[in-house]
């Protein structure tokens, strides 16, 4: 098996969503409070942050902190725990107290903030998918095809060579462990294959569904 890109699930968003979080606390020791107001939107970077904050709404010294808070929470994610990339994280506005503010109140305030946002910027997982070459005797066609299919696979190529056949797919990753051991037990030992980085796409919805509802075991 030739080498690839391994790469795992991640989160996009397919719309921009505003956050305008408030952390309060007050007790009997030190308060703590940060607001933060902004929006995050899809980008084709992995990460993006964009201070607009002006007037001193919130202190310069903060805004590291804030930043720090926004990657926490994009690193965490908020699907299944897969890390958001493709996000752009305006900072437009905010407020502090003279007191209770300090950079572990606004980092916490972002991080709130940007799980926020993401409920309504329609997050949606995704996967990597591996562009597929496997080469098998051409007797095994039938059963090797139809074992992909039930791998999600989408075929895309076919061509007979001599007494073997190749199959050109695009399947995703997640369905491609073990599958050395698989390709042998089909073909008896007579296949071989090889994969490389395609692209990402979104996983289809019963799977996000297990995949969230097994995070929250």
């Amino acid at each position: 098996m030739t080498g690839g890109i391994m790469t795992t699930r991640k989160t996009v968003v397919d719309r921009s969503g505003k956050f305008d979080y408030t952390l309060k606390k007050q007790g009997g020791g030190p308060g703590q409070y940060a607001r933060v107001i902004g929006q995050l939107e899809a980008c084709d970077e992995l990460f993006i942050f964009e201070n607009r904050v002006v007037g001193g709404a919130i202190p310069s010294k903060f805004i590291s902190a804030c930043e720090q808070g926004f990657r926490d929470a994009a690193n965490s994610g908020i699907l299944a725990g897969y890390p958001v990339i493709g996000v752009k994280v305006i900072l437009e506005s905010g407020d502090y107290h003279p007191v209770d503010s300090n950079d572990y109140a606004f980092r916490f305030a972002a991080n709130q903030a940007f799980y926020q946002a993401l409920e309504t910027s329609d997050p949606v997982i995704i996967e990597p998918v591996m562009l597929l070459t496997v080469e098998v005797p051409s007797k095994f066609i039938g059963v090797v095809q139809s074992d992909l299919l039930s791998l999600r696979a989408v075929l895309t190529g076919l061509e007979y060579v001599d007494n073997s056949v190749i199959l050109v797919s695009q399947v995703p990753l997640a369905q491609m462990f073990g599958y050395a051991t698989r390709l042998r037990s089909l073909c008896s030992g007579g296949g071989q294959f090889s994969m490389s980085f395609s692209h990402y796409q979104p996983v289809p919805k019963a799977v996000e569904q297990k995949l969230i509802a097994g995070a929250s075991k």
